[in-house]
């Protein structure tokens, strides 16, 4: 198989889709690698070190996707992307689909078969490819959270960690799953007072036994999200639903609940959001202000410390590309469920359930019907 990564085009994207040791497990396998020239760039490896691991270099993107059988990548194609993919062709990536209705009918267009890393769901409901990213975005919610809380960066010019006779900051995270946890840790351990919401008791039995003390754990409900807003210096959106939109928590009339210059970080944006004024931002132009509340919703929050999040990826992305060229996409799905869940298209069919549901799409049908 003919394996191509691009240059990842989104903005302040400075991940890759692969590594060279990935590449070297592919090219001992007999199979070929195609990098775009500079594609590792911005995580610190050269096109030598890629070529010495076996690939070949090429010039650019549409090289890559003119001769690749797949296309392993880091974010979803861009629109200048859309015409490069061609029918059968594998890409292997964050998709995201259920924020965007674009990405989704171009991608049905094409006909492409679409493997979404957000999706791969093991029996035991983790989400390996998921996970380290997320570990990665909530660590930066509040590093990011911290940073615009500073009165030049229009926030209400409080330090997170406080000084003795001062109070800190308080943080309120919704969500307690592998985002949340990241970002209530890493609060804490800066000095912030840290409420952390989730609507699964057991997991903040679980949150309450591990974190310090000065993080409190809250059932998540409308109720509860109201009260602790006008509390909160930082709020950070840390809700999923696997392949679906995210829910919306905070609606427009909860922000005139908090207080000027405090900040919300929406990692959840990916999926949609889970604030209703959220919206997408980049790295260039990370923050808006609604009702006096700062909104970071950068879609690719990761792709700024690229080095970390390109390694901490591959570890767990590369061992699925490799069986998947080994063994060809449908008879790897048809052994191992984690990938059957990855699987969001085939050929113009959606085969996940959620996204399906999401646009009220009539071309849907489960992947166990599709590779008989």
């Amino acid at each position: 198989m003919i394996i191509g990564v691009p240059r990842e085009i989104k903005n302040n994207e400075y991940r890759v889709g692969m590594v060279p040791a990935g590449v070297r497990q592919l090219t001992r396998c007999g199979h070929k690698v195609l990098i775009e020239t500079r594609a590792g760039e911005g995580s610190g490896i050269s096109d030598e070190e890629y070529m010495n691991a076996g690939a070949e270099i090429v010039k650019d993107a549409a090289s890559v996707y003119g001769a690749a059988d797949m296309i392993v990548k880091v974010k979803e194609p861009l629109e200048q992307e859309y015409p490069l993919i061609r029918q059968g062709q594998i890409i292997f990536t964050y998709f995201h689909f259920a924020s965007s209705r674009e990405l989704t009918e171009a991608m049905i267009q094409r006909k492409a078969i679409c493997v979404a890393y957000e999706t791969i769901t093991t029996p035991d409901g983790k989400l390996p490819c998921l996970t380290p990213m997320s570990e990665v975005a909530g660590r930066m919610s509040i590093q990011e959270g911290a940073k615009y809380l500073e009165k030049p960066m229009k926030g209400r010019g409080i330090l997170l960690s406080g000084v003795p006779g001062v109070d800190p900051a308080r943080v309120l995270v919704l969500g307690g799953g592998v985002v949340g946890a990241n970002a209530a840790k890493i609060a804490a351990g800066l000095g912030a007072q840290v409420t952390i919401m989730d609507v699964n008791l057991d997991r903040l039995r679980y949150l309450a036994d591990i974190m310090p003390p000065n993080v409190i754990t809250l059932m998540s409900n409308e109720d509860n999200i109201r009260s602790r807003l006008p509390l909160a210096d930082l709020v950070i959106g840390a809700v999923l639903v696997v392949g679906a939109r995210a829910p919306r928590l905070i609606t427009r009339d909860m922000l005139k609940l908090m207080k000027p210059g405090a900040v919300i970080v929406d990692v959840a944006i990916d999926q949609g959001g889970c604030v209703e004024t959220s919206r997408p931002t980049t790295h260039a132009e990370p923050i808006f202000i609604v009702d006096g509340v700062v909104h970071y919703c950068v879609t690719n929050m990761p792709g700024a410390v690229g080095r970390t999040s390109t390694y901490a990826l591959t570890n767990v992305t590369t061992p699925y590309a490799v069986k998947i060229a080994n063994e060809g996409w449908p008879n790897f799905v048809k052994k191992d469920t984690a990938l059957a869940a990855g699987v969001n298209m085939v050929e113009g069919i959606v085969t996940c359930k959620p996204v399906a549901e999401c646009f009220g799409l009539q071309n849907y049908a489960p992947i166990e019907e599709v590779i008989k």
